[in-house]
């Protein structure tokens, strides 16, 4: 079979592979697989791997043959909930597979979905709903971690929401926040695209980061924010999410902050004198992708707002194409098709 590998840093190639043996698993064909800023950094180097490896996390596919368990069908189109878990640590045996002490992730700690079959158990795979475009699909690893950052968020009437950072999982939050009855949401952007869809999906202003303090309290009439998203993944929009939170207000660090910048420090004293409350979520759980699925299902979220955030198709056979488009501007989720009848 196909399968885009990484063999060192800076380098990847479209190489052959045997099917993997899938033992007592379900092996699925893979139709779309999509491009995640991890792919990104694995590829560059800055997230180390063992060479080569096997790129990739996010896809949706098919059942080709049926897991010895016989839950999920043959034919059945699915998504594959990524993380490697050994059901046997302290964690596991607290239904907290995601944070297992001996687990990781498709694709860098594991080889992944960039390929045209894939090996999964039943219990990483969820039930892709009839009318869900490929498109929409290869979406929902993404969504499933916007559901598990979202699930300790507490939403009452006549909240504002800031979400800083408009890319895939901002936008994906902007809009699981009005679909759980925030009121208002204001977009953070550097990018006039992102803004200009920021608010066709619903977003009640928007605003570039230099105008952001101004924005959030001319409309919060001084209060701030009840709730930040800081999608972003720096020191620097983390300070910035302290800064325009309210009093008792609550900050969901959704991007991933690995070092300290030369910006501001962190400013701790607004964290203690506005009683903040900060979430830190990591990954997804079984429970979060059917989450998704079903806020789907039942209109929540709209499929069509989904499809808008792919910003280009590729074929698995010209993955440099996909990996360039990524960091193309206005670019948001980059898919690479496998099999064009899935």
């Amino acid at each position: 079979m196909k399968v885009v590998e990484v063999i060192s840093p800076g380098e990847i190639q479209v190489a052959k592979r045997p099917v993997p043996a899938r033992g007592e698993r379900a092996l699925v064909r893979v139709g779309s697989v999509g491009i995640c800023g991890t792919d990104v950094k694995i590829v560059s180097g800055g997230i180390p791997v063992d060479y080569p490896r096997v790129l990739g996390h996010e896809m949706v596919g098919v059942v080709e043959v049926a897991a010895d368990s016989g839950r999920i069908e043959k034919g059945t189109r699915v998504v594959l909930n990524p993380a490697m878990w050994c059901g046997r640590c302290h964690l596991c045996t607290r239904d907290l597979e995601h944070l297992c002490c001996n687990g990781g992730l498709l694709g860098r700690d594991g080889d992944g979905v960039f390929a045209e079959y894939v090996v999964a158990s039943d219990d990483c795979l969820h039930i892709v709903p009839d009318d869900m475009s490929s498109s929409a699909a290869v979406l929902l690893q993404v969504l499933g971690t916007v559901v598990h950052a979202q699930r300790r968020v507490d939403i009452i009437g006549g909240q504002t929401a800031v979400v800083i950072g408009l890319g895939v999982t901002g936008l994906l939050h902007l809009q699981m926040l009005l679909a759980r009855g925030v009121q208002q949401v204001i977009g953070i952007s550097r990018s006039p695209e992102k803004l200009a869809l920021a608010s066709q999906l619903g977003a009640t202003l928007t605003s570039r980061p230099d105008e952001a303090t101004s924005t959030v309290s001319e409309l919060t009439e001084g209060r701030g924010a009840d709730i930040v998203v800081e999608c972003v993944g720096t020191e620097a929009t983390l300070v910035q999410s302290v800064e325009l939170a309210g009093h008792s207000g609550q900050i969901v660090v959704f991007g991933t902050i690995t070092e300290s910048g030369d910006g501001p420090r962190l400013p701790y004293y607004q964290l203690y004198e506005k009683e903040l409350t900060l979430h830190h979520p990591r990954a997804a759980s079984s429970e979060d992708y059917e989450a998704g699925i079903a806020m789907l299902e039942e209109g929540g979220l709209r499929l069509e707002q989904l499809e808008q955030l792919v910003t280009s198709l590729h074929d698995l056979s010209d993955p440099h194409d996909a990996f360039e488009a990524v960091g193309k501007n206005g670019s948001l989720k980059v898919v690479m098709e496998v099999s064009t009848d899935i």
